[in-house]
């Protein structure tokens, strides 16, 4: 019944549903228009996420991390680069389920400010989720329409972390070097022999993102591992996210065989400026993720795309997913005020976008 609930209980869903349902009133989706690469990637990205969280991977490098920092400074430091490289390979949604709690626990403890670090542990987790196919659900599908290389992909995600974390190291030089009290180690043990299993299934996973093997195959050897780790492990899985991709092939599927609306998208999407531009702005109403099927059905450029669905995932609290998750585990677990949490929060997440979109576009036109 949990699982149902947070399905049903989906807003994004909820609105993908209903807009798929209008659809269906003026055409019928066409079976060739379900891109069944993506949805198998999603998922076994999604199961592949939550074993590693049940490992509780992520809790020892923070844990052991914390235990090194001796100033404000530091701690920021190593709580965002920690929140980039979780993202890269965990997801930005799971990194701030995981990481902010942590945080705010520490911050609790030693009085320490709770707005900035977790404003930028959801930042950190944004920037490295651009980074790779599997940090952003929107990434594998790019991937899959675009049939974009490993090589290709990397040439357009390395450069925009730098310019990012370039970013993040100036806001750093602001924030004073205050010393705290040394943090201990909460002892967490590892399931070695199950977390070298499930970066192997990591591997192949890797490989079927790229089309060298089929798909399916990790997914398949992701669920079996995690019956075999823990069934209940695959109760965690975002199935609303899985959801809301088919209902928007779905819909995209619909849409193309309205004349009007085609020419419409094309003349929103005819160069990679309009491309970049009309992905960031459209982001900010509807969220990246259900941005990057609309506009990609319709443009050839996935570099504009890519940058322009990473960036756009700033801004707006319906940006990206991780936004609204970063900011409910703030209500739930901070002590400051909630007002004065969001007032900021979304100062700097503007001033990112702003920053952000001036970065893309000088990387489009280069």
């Amino acid at each position: 019944m949990t699982v149902l609930k947070k399905i049903f209980s989906d807003k994004i869903l909820q609105i993908t549903v209903v807009v798929t349902v209008i659809s269906l009133f003026f055409a019928r989706p066409r079976p060739a228009d379900i891109n069944l690469h993506t949805i198998f990637s999603v998922a076994a990205m999604l199961i592949i996420i939550q074993i590693y969280a049940y490992l509780h991977v992520l809790d020892v490098l923070a844990y052991k991390l914390t235990s090194i920092a001796d100033n404000m400074r530091k701690l920021n430091i190593l709580f965002t680069l920690l929140a980039i490289i979780s993202g890269m390979f965990l997801g930005n949604d799971i990194t701030a389920l995981t990481l902010i709690p942590l945080y705010l626990n520490i911050a609790k403890r030693c009085d320490l400010p709770q707005i900035l670090p977790v404003t930028l542990i959801g930042m950190g987790a944004n920037i490295g989720a651009a980074f790779t196919p599997w940090g952003n659900p929107h990434n594998i599908f790019l991937v899959s329409k675009y049939s974009v290389t490993a090589l290709e992909f990397f040439s357009w995600s390395l450069p925009y972390l730098l310019a990012a974390v370039a970013i993040t190291f100036i806001i750093f030089h602001f924030i004073p070097q205050k010393k705290i009290p040394v943090q201990d180690i909460k002892q967490i043990n590892i399931s070695v022999r199950p977390t070298v299993i499930t970066t192997a299934v990591f591997a192949l996973f890797f490989l079927g993102v790229f089309k060298v093997i089929n798909v399916a195959i990790p997914m398949i050897v992701a669920a079996i591992l995690a019956l075999i780790i823990n069934p209940r492990i695959l109760l965690k899985i975002d199935y609303a996210l899985l959801l809301t991709f088919t209902c928007f092939f779905i819909f995209i599927s619909d849409i193309q065989q309205i004349p009007m609306i085609v020419t419409l998208i094309h003349t929103m999407v005819n160069s990679e400026t309009s491309t970049y531009f009309t992905s960031i702005i459209s982001s900010q109403i509807i969220s990246n993720v259900p941005a990057t099927i609309l506009v990609g059905k319709f443009t050839t450029f996935a570099k504009a795309l890519f940058l322009g669905s990473n960036i756009g995932g700033f801004g707006s609290p319906i940006g990206s997913m991780a936004n609204m998750l970063v900011l409910k585990t703030f209500t739930q677990n901070a002590t400051v005020s909630r007002s004065e949490f969001f007032k900021k929060w979304l100062l700097m997440q503007y001033a990112g976008l702003i920053i952000l979109t001036l970065i893309g576009w000088a990387l489009i036109l280069l």
